[in-house]
């Protein structure tokens, strides 16, 4: 593992990669002032287990709870912006074009920083589903009070996220799997690896030979199998590896 010069090495990684995937967790997006899902039970919602307000069970049990909670969540969300990491993984993607992004986040802010055609493996905060077919339902009202009915069959509408219990996008998780198996170069960006399946994605790239880079404030369980583990916030690092990937393909010396 290099942690003495990481950000030119890791650059130089990316100058050489055919493949790159970025994988993202909530520490990308609690640098934009979006609390992490055990943070946001605090106040009111601390009384509540997680189970209640993110679960099939929880929402039968009280759809309105859990309708409103939500919104609560996704007005937090709508007032947060991008920060500069994520605004470098769009750049990124702008400069490698073969750059695979998969997050574990809701929130949509790789989307409002330029990223295309995001991997969401939670699925998305602003959409919302039917609660009896799993199909999208639109408009995305986001009223509080009682969660509206589902207009083409009567049952009630539900956040587009994954809750406790079920199981990941078929769709999303297979193409992640893939990507992570094909890749050159695999980022790790503000996620704990301590959640699976997701967190088998870093170990799929491993076996591959992929170069691991972490970026992360606190060490998980990837930071000692990392070929380069930067112990920082994703807003610091990721804008100088892009720089630096920048003046290398444009030929200047770093």
């Amino acid at each position: 593992m290099n942690q003495s010069l990481p950000v030119p090495a890791v650059a130089q990684a990316l100058d050489d990669c055919q493949r790159l995937v970025v994988f993202t967790g909530a520490g990308i997006s609690k640098e934009s002032g979006i609390p992490t899902f055990r943070d946001a039970m605090t106040g009111l919602w601390s009384r509540y287990s997680p189970e209640k307000l993110a679960s099939p069970a929880g929402f039968a049990e009280d759809p309105a709870l859990v309708w409103n909670w939500y919104a609560w969540r996704r007005d937090i969300v709508a007032a947060a912006e991008p920060n500069r990491g994520h605004k470098a993984i769009g750049e990124m993607q702008s400069i490698l074009p073969d750059c695979t992004l998969v997050t574990q986040n809701v929130d949509g802010l790789h989307q409002r920083a330029g990223s295309k055609a995001v991997i969401e493996l939670h699925g998305n905060l602003f959409e919302n589903i039917c609660s009896e077919d799993g199909q999208p339902v639109e408009p995305a009202a986001w009223i509080p009070g009682e969660p509206p009915l589902c207009p083409r069959c009567g049952s009630l509408v539900r956040p587009g996220v994954v809750w406790f219990g079920e199981m990941l996008p078929e769709n999303a998780l297979t193409s992640a799997r893939i990507a992570a198996a094909e890749c050159d170069v695999f980022f790790s960006v503000g996620t704990s690896s301590l959640v699976y399946p997701a967190a088998e994605l870093a170990e799929l790239a491993l076996r591959a030979g992929a170069v691991i880079v972490e970026i992360n404030p606190a060490p998980t369980p990837l930071t000692g199998l990392a070929d380069h583990a930067i112990a920082e916030p994703s807003a610091s690092a990721l804008p100088r590896i892009c720089q630096a990937l920048g003046q290398s393909r444009k030929g200047v010396t770093k």
